[in-house]
């Protein structure tokens, strides 16, 4: 049976089925921090922008959350020159995965044995990928980080995989340097991460009128409930 191509990812206006889309986006983006905050508690390796937030961390004294919408908001300084304009799914992403962050980190205990640890990595990283495609899905537009990746390769003419790559090596030497946690789950993260979200993108991806003739799985549905 041929695979169907998921429905464009480009930004819907806000006012176009905001009931339908709403609950995708603060969902997946409650789940994103939530799933960061597993990887942290998991004390076995971080994604990039974790290892930057953890380092941080460790040299101020704002909690894990909070420093993960100082840097959001701080790479929004970057759009300017790269002529990038936030919507409100921006905004969102910066808020809602802060809060849930903490959250998280609140909630997951310290201290656990390795298999737990294992198991909380595995969990985190799954859970991550899949909270990319439900809030990304939802179309409001990207968050700070990859409006960032967008804007660079639309200056650069570079492809999104080139400069995406810049970026993540960039960012996890700067929170290496700082002291945050790099390791295996590092590697697990940057090898899954993508396949995990491109196999659940087709699922989430909203699909506007002009789209609801998409024959591929049932994305406007409501297997958001993650």
């Amino acid at each position: 049976m041929t695979d169907h191509p998921a429905p464009p990812l480009t930004y819907v206006r806000f006012g176009e089925r905001p009931l339908r889309r709403l609950p995708q986006l603060f969902t997946g983006l409650a789940l994103y921090g939530f799933s960061m905050a597993v990887m942290v508690r998991a004390a076995l390796g971080l994604s990039p922008w974790s290892v930057l937030n953890e380092g941080l961390e460790k040299h101020t004294s704002l909690s894990f959350g909070t420093l993960t919408a100082v840097v959001g908001v701080s790479v929004l300084l970057l759009w300017i020159p790269l002529r990038q304009r936030p919507t409100f799914g921006t905004a969102a992403n910066i808020v809602v995965i802060a809060l849930s962050s903490d959250l998280g980190l609140a909630l997951v205990p310290k201290g656990l044995g390795l298999p737990e640890r294992v198991g909380l990595l595995l969990a985190g990283i799954f859970a991550n990928a899949l909270s990319i495609a439900v809030y990304v899905g939802a179309r409001f537009g990207p968050g700070p980080r990859d409006g960032l990746m967008t804007g660079m390769s639309a200056l650069t003419g570079r492809s999104i995989r080139m400069v995406r790559t810049f970026i993540e090596i960039a960012v996890l030497a700067a929170g290496w340097l700082l002291g945050g946690g790099v390791g295996l789950g590092t590697v697990l993260y940057a090898l899954a991460v993508g396949p995990v979200t491109q196999f659940f993108l087709p699922w989430f991806a909203y699909a506007g009128p002009a789209e609801s003739t998409h024959p591929g799985p049932p994305v406007t549905g409501t297997r958001t409930a993650s």
